[in-house]
């Protein structure tokens, strides 16, 4: 009498462990894996140097890494800060944004870039001038910074506003 409970509770059991695993599964296979991060960091502090010197210096809260068919991209939901330092060791430029991502085309053809996107603050410190917009793209290959939308550019000079800018990389030289 005693082993037949014991037979019971183990059926249950085992019976218990393939419902469950048979319920996860079908949530497995709802996944969509290019829209889940196969990794997160948080925290994240980088630093690019040429020539030993820091020529750039990137930080976020959180950076999520994205693995898609044709692009691989790393998304900073929270929002990023990215300082770029003249030859001599300076700080040059500023960029803030609200949120941002790096893609990575998988096709050795295309350009790597960089999209940041509201409530984007680029500040020339040397120049003292400072562009607000809404979405700015740089095209690392070209080392050029660009945008369609609306633009307030504050400089000594003035004040200016309206669509578009290009720029190299470290937000010399706009137009």
């Amino acid at each position: 009498r005693h082993f037949g409970h014991q037979v019971l509770a183990i059926t249950f059991v085992v019976a218990s462990i393939v419902v469950s695993c048979r319920s996860g599964i079908g949530e497995a296979e709802k996944l969509d894996l290019s829209k889940t991060p196969t990794q997160r960091s948080h925290d994240v502090f980088a630093v690019q140097t040429r020539n030993g010197a820091v020529a750039m210096r990137m930080e976020s809260p959180l950076m999520e890494h994205y693995d898609a068919d044709t692009v691989s991209y790393d998304a900073f939901p929270q929002g990023i800060s990215v300082y770029g330092y003249t030859e001599d060791g300076l700080l040059e430029s500023i960029i803030v944004a609200d949120d941002a991502r790096h893609i990575v085309p998988k096709k050795a053809n295309q350009d790597e870039i960089w999209e940041a996107f509201g409530n984007v603050i680029m500040h020339n410190v040397l120049e003292q001038e400072t562009m607000e917009t809404d979405t700015i793209y740089w095209d690392q290959a070209k080392r050029e910074i660009y945008t369609d939308c609306y633009v307030k550019l504050y400089s000594r000079q003035g004040f200016l506003q309206g669509f578009g800018m290009r720029s190299d990389d470290h937000v010399r030289n706009s137009i």
